[in-house]
């Protein structure tokens, strides 16, 4: 366990943010070596089908992530007020609420799939491997929430090396199992989602075998499950919830803007699948600072110490403004030899359209640092309406571009809708930041 009230911030955050780093990075290898397998060895239809439906996959993972990360928020400012019990039932309501969820959703998502698939306007030759590729991922809900759900618990308390080396044992797994349903089973795509929902599985298991043996903290009784407070479970919905349609809010704008790219050609998808999986690289650094935020600001608001809150944010924006500068060199030295690498090809199509989006995109990375950073810290202090009307702009622009922009200017469109979209949305973030008084709080003596 690790608190994170004591102790310089920036230390801190980069000590707290290099494991997480390293198992987001195994995670987007893992990602990296399924689309590689999936591209080699199922070629570029199958690539395309698993394309056009990953923004769906993205926002089932991207909301049941949010919802365990944001229960996860009230479990660090308990562990951060020192209230040990009260860790123990935010701990419980976390499995118990959002199993609930998952089934729900889960339900829902088999029952309605066939009109969600024409409704994000996948080619009619790419429906059938895209609906086997993404039932089996849907129904694999719940153990991806139960993993999601003990890692988020342990960050919470400050222990980030243990969901790493998990992690780790999960992703070798999960490309054992890509290379064991494709080649020797033969279960095409079908395969690749089989290895993901049963490495999520081992991964719950061995991380909740771990933790009740390793921290007394969360070794759950009873009682933990009786008796709840009311406003603890009002409170845990209201970050889990708040975290997850932030995600959900993300990843349904870029779903829409999917049903736009699958009317483009294959070669568009493939190029724009290539070229996001670089983006979620780059962009990986900035994800971890922001989900470090997240606790890091959560302990210090239980702990009352809201000066070490705004010592945090600016450190956290100066390493994720570093970075930005870095991944715009890289734009333009060597995103066309990712995009050809992780698509499998050297179609001249496929790599100008990969290349062009991440060239202009990513000379506005550094707007997605302030985005992900403020959303995140505010949610850990409490705020969570500014960050979800962040989003509902998002969601609102990219419906509104996709209509326009795409139908007009085709993929040039796509490339576009993104960074106007970002700009529109940190305007919020930043007024917020200048209004909540929680963040301009002077040292404590």
């Amino acid at each position: 366990m690790k608190d994170l009230t004591k102790g310089k911030p920036s230390t801190l955050i980069l000590s707290f943010a290099l494991p997480v780093f390293l198992g987001n990075l195994l995670q987007l290898t893992y990602s990296l070596a399924d689309t590689r397998i999936v591209g080699s060895f199922l070629k570029e239809d199958a690539l395309a089908a698993v394309g056009a439906t990953s923004p769906l996959s993205g926002l089932i993972i991207g909301f049941l992530m949010g919802l365990a990360n944001g229960f996860a928020i009230v479990t660090a400012q308990k562990f951060g007020a020192g209230n040990r019990e009260e860790v123990r039932k935010s701990f419980a309501l976390s499995l118990v609420m959002g199993s609930v969820i998952s089934l729900i959703l889960t339900v829902l998502g088999l029952l309605f799939l066939h009109p969600i698939l024409r409704f994000l306007n996948v080619p009619d030759h790419l429906t059938g491997t895209a609906r086997q590729y993404i039932f089996i991922i849907i129904a694999g809900m719940l153990a991806t929430f139960l993993y999601d759900t003990c890692a988020a618990s342990l960050r919470a308390l400050g222990d980030t090396v243990t969901p790493l080396v998990i992690l780790a044992v999960s992703v070798t797994l999960n490309i054992a199992g890509d290379l064991f349903f494709i080649l020797v089973v033969k279960a095409g795509v079908q395969g690749a989602a089989v290895a993901t929902v049963l490495s999520q599985t081992l991964a719950f298991l061995i991380c909740w075998f771990y933790m009740i043996r390793r921290y007394e903290i969360l070794r759950l009784k009873k009682e933990d499950f009786f008796g709840l407070e009311r406003n603890m479970m009002k409170n845990m919905l209201s970050a889990g919830l708040s975290m997850g349609l932030v995600s959900s809010l993300v990843n349904l704008g870029t779903l829409i803007l999917q049903t736009g790219i699958n009317t483009l050609g294959t070669s568009v998808i493939v190029a724009h699948t290539a070229a996001r999986k670089v983006f979620e690289i780059w962009g990986l650094p900035v994800t971890v600072l922001g989900a470090t935020m997240a606790t890091y600001s959560g302990q210090n608001y239980g702990a009352g110490k809201y000066d070490r809150i705004t010592s945090g944010l600016k450190a956290a924006l100066m390493l994720g403004c570093g970075w930005a500068v870095m991944v715009m060199i890289m734009a333009y030295t060597i995103s066309t030899c990712l995009v050809g690498f992780i698509a499998s090809t050297q179609n001249a199509e496929i790599l100008y359209w990969g290349t062009t989006y991440l060239r202009v995109d990513m000379l506005f990375e550094m707007v997605c640092v302030w985005i992900v950073i403020l959303r995140n810290t505010m949610q850990g202090v409490g705020d969570y309406k500014t960050p979800i009307f962040s989003s509902f702009l998002e969601l609102a622009c990219k419906i509104v571009f996709t209509a326009l922009f795409v139908r007009y200017f085709g993929y040039w469109g796509v490339i576009w809708t993104e960074p106007v979209t970002w700009i529109i949305m940190v305007i919020p973030l930043i007024v917020m930041l200048k209004k909540n008084p929680v963040f301009h709080q002077k040292k404590t003596a």
